[in-house]
């Protein structure tokens, strides 16, 4: 379930910006709780690694990613899809973590949704040179629920453009603790990430994480 009733709320805040109806950049809203959400990181990659995709058409991600939850995202030469099972051990996904859990649930409130239950959590690295192309977040079966965009480490530009590829986009930079909510009237707006520049962060080096909280079921 969704409302728009919050967003005047949300952007009385300084820290929130609006980029677009139904969608939020909450400035700093995860860094009270960075200590948290990285030692919890480091026990769901010990479970299940970081790893780099194949698209179905056969190139390498330049992301690597891993997930947690009831359910994780995973894509190969069949397809893009989510699967209860990590399928380089058979074995189901880490659980999600109570402060994920936490974390989506507040920021997703703080754009105006209420009520969301994430079941899964996409966890990528990007290291310098690694990007993300334009794209939309369809493999869900509800699209009612919002997406959840957690940025970590490195700095980074985030595309956040329409519901067509070809619509003009914005270019928002992302810091450490920033988080990203988008649903209702643009949940299904393209969006993605330039190439991560050469930089060193003084808590995770030279790389960026980044935590995709969405409801996939």
């Amino acid at each position: 379930m969704h409302t728009h009733d919050l967003f005047d709320g949300a952007s009385s805040d300084t820290r929130h910006e609006r980029l677009a109806p139904g969608a939020w950049l909450l400035r700093g809203f995860a860094l009270g709780q960075v200590t948290a959400v990285l030692a919890a990181i480091e026990g769901i990659q010990a479970a299940a690694p970081f790893r780099h995709l194949v698209t179905p058409g056969g190139f390498r991600m330049s992301v690597a990613m891993t997930n947690c939850g009831h359910l994780g995202w995973v894509s190969d030469r069949r397809g893009y899809r989510y699967d209860a099972c990590d399928p380089l051990n058979g074995e189901p996904w880490p659980p999600m973590p109570p402060v994920f859990l936490e974390l989506a649930q507040t920021a997703a409130r703080a754009g105006g949704f209420l009520g969301f239950a994430p079941d899964a959590c996409l966890i990528n690295r990007y290291e310098p040179g690694a990007r993300l192309t334009l794209h939309q977040d369809k493999d869900e079966r509800d699209f009612s629920a919002p997406i959840v965009s957690v940025s970590l480490g490195l700095p980074a530009v985030f595309l956040f453009g329409g519901d067509a590829r070809r619509d003009n986009h914005r270019r928002v930079r992302l810091q450490h603790g920033d988080v990203v909510v988008w649903g209702g009237p643009a949940r299904l707006h393209h969006h993605g990430v330039l190439a991560l520049k050469d930089g060193y962060h003084e808590i995770l080096g030279p790389q960026r994480l980044n935590l995709t909280f969405r409801r996939a079921a």
